[in-house]
């Protein structure tokens, strides 16, 4: 099949949705993960002519920066344009079995019918995740110094309450739930007091049962 019959009109309902929106942002994304080893064997690049190789990787590279992130239009003469090739030129090496196009197929972008490639949405998918893990590691790191934080803020209060953990996470989950962003000792002490009220609640559940 060629990549233009693999363009044909298809109804919108037919065509999948895009994973990602035009308010996904990537900026910080400016290099892109390229898999060497899969290039390198994979059929585009060991049956496509030199320019149609060179051509494939350029869209790629220019759909990282299109909006939604990893697409492409679907109209060849801006695809043409955006290559710095004629639109007759365009069309005849998209005629081509491994064509510039190879493998690119049509998403539905929140009503608009764009381009794009499994293996871009695999680099942005994996991109997401790895963004993901490393928020998660930072709030993570966030969280724990603000325990010990508060541990410290404690201590010079009571010491047994500084060590109890319980103590110390409900007071933390207290203070944030209040919407407290500076943790002043007015703060602290009323936290403290929310504490006390809470334990004594709790210990007059134990005595009514």
């Amino acid at each position: 099949m060629t990549a233009i019959s693999s363009l044909r009109p298809v109804a919108v309902d037919e065509i999948g949705d895009y994973p990602f929106s035009v308010e996904d942002r990537f900026e910080s994304h400016y290099f892109m993960a390229w898999e060497r080893r899969r290039w390198l064997n994979s059929d585009m690049r060991l049956r496509g002519d030199p320019e149609c190789r060179a051509l494939f990787f350029d869209l790629i590279n220019i759909s990282y920066d299109q909006s939604p992130v990893g697409t492409l239009p679907t109209d060849h003469k801006i695809l043409a344009k955006l290559l710095f090739v004629t639109d007759d030129r365009f069309e005849q090496l998209c005629r081509q079995e491994f064509g510039p196009l190879h493998k690119w197929r049509k998403f539905n972008c929140e009503g608009e019918i764009r381009l794009g490639h499994p293996m871009v949405l695999k680099t942005l998918n994996e991109a997401v995740a790895r963004r993901a893990e490393n928020q998660a590691r930072t709030d993570a790191a966030s969280n724990i110094k603000r325990l010990q934080r508060m541990r410290s803020m404690l201590a010079g209060y009571s010491k047994d309450l500084a060590s109890n953990e319980a103590a110390v996470r409900w007071i933390d989950e207290w203070l944030i739930e209040q919407g407290c962003t500076k943790r002043s000792s007015d703060w602290l002490e009323r936290a403290m007091s929310a504490w006390s009220g809470h334990m004594h609640r709790l210990s007059g559940r134990g005595r009514s049962i």
